[in-house]
């Protein structure tokens, strides 16, 4: 299926692969493309059959940063009032598991919403940055934020105030990626984890998610108070009486989302 500029695949395996296409802007986020991705999670998040997501671009290009034609028209009140922060909110939101293949520039609004993601599967050729400074400004999507989750501060001052941009070794080094691949296998690599993820119990997944997200906004005390209440929850439901007899009697479970 497409539409304007995001190619969507649905697999087999109820892992969904949504494609950045603006290939002739390197995949820069202009608004309509974040309004589309954000509808298509919005879509997925209600839809029982696809339990995680794969966001990727093309071998060149993840996403190249803003579209700064577009951003040039615009000014503090525009901005204040853009779709664009309805669109990262959702995107943000996104309650399954999400995976960001990414190859070639990951930049500015790229490398913020590939830190949308749960984690990044990165091709050998992936440059990662927050170039923002350059052009007189600051990230603006979440990029002083996560990036400081993923890599520290001291690194993420460096890489916010230099505007300089590491590539895949270092990005793996740093903790922002999990995992570098040949270019052409990243997708590949990326949906085949996302489908070992979704045939998991989705209510578990997706408490597991939670509990770990939650991580960097708790306190120990209060995180581990959650996780508790989390695991309590978990244990009420069909599919862990399905996983712990599937375990026993030594075949593949059949989960249900119950």
């Amino acid at each position: 299926m497409t539409e304007a500029n995001l190619l969507l695949e649905q697999q087999k395996d109820a892992v969904l692969t949504l494609q950045l296409n603006r290939p002739e802007a390197h995949n820069a986020l202009n608004t309509q493309l974040l309004i589309n991705l954000a509808q298509r999670l919005r879509q997925a998040d209600a839809d029982h059959h696809i339990k995680a997501v794969v966001i990727t671009g093309n071998l060149k290009s993840f996403a190249a940063g803003a579209d700064i034609k577009e951003m040039a028209q615009q000014n503090a009140i525009t901005l204040h009032q853009d779709a664009r922060v309805r669109a990262w909110s959702d995107i943000s939101a996104f309650s399954k598991p999400m995976l960001a293949a990414v190859n070639g520039f990951c930049l500015g609004g790229g490398c913020e919403l590939a830190m949308c993601a749960d984690y990044i599967i990165a091709g050998n050729n992936a440059k990662f940055g927050q170039p923002e400074i350059k052009l007189g400004i600051i990230p603006g999507a979440g990029g002083t934020q996560r990036l400081v989750r993923y890599v520290g501060q001291a690194r993420a001052m460096q890489m916010v105030l230099t505007g300089n941009i590491i590539n895949a070794d270092q990005a793996e080094s740093y903790g922002l990626v999990t995992q570098i691949c040949e270019p052409q296998q990243t997708l590949i690599e990326a949906q085949a984890q996302a489908a070992k993820i979704a045939a998991h119990a989705p209510l578990a997944v997706r408490m597991a998610k939670d509990c770990v997200k939650r991580a960097n906004d708790l306190q120990l005390s209060q995180g581990l108070t959650f996780e508790r209440r989390s695991y309590c929850l978990v244990s009420a439901s069909d599919d862990r009486n399905e996983g712990i007899n599937a375990f026993l009697e030594k075949r593949k479970p059949n989960y249900t989302g119950n």
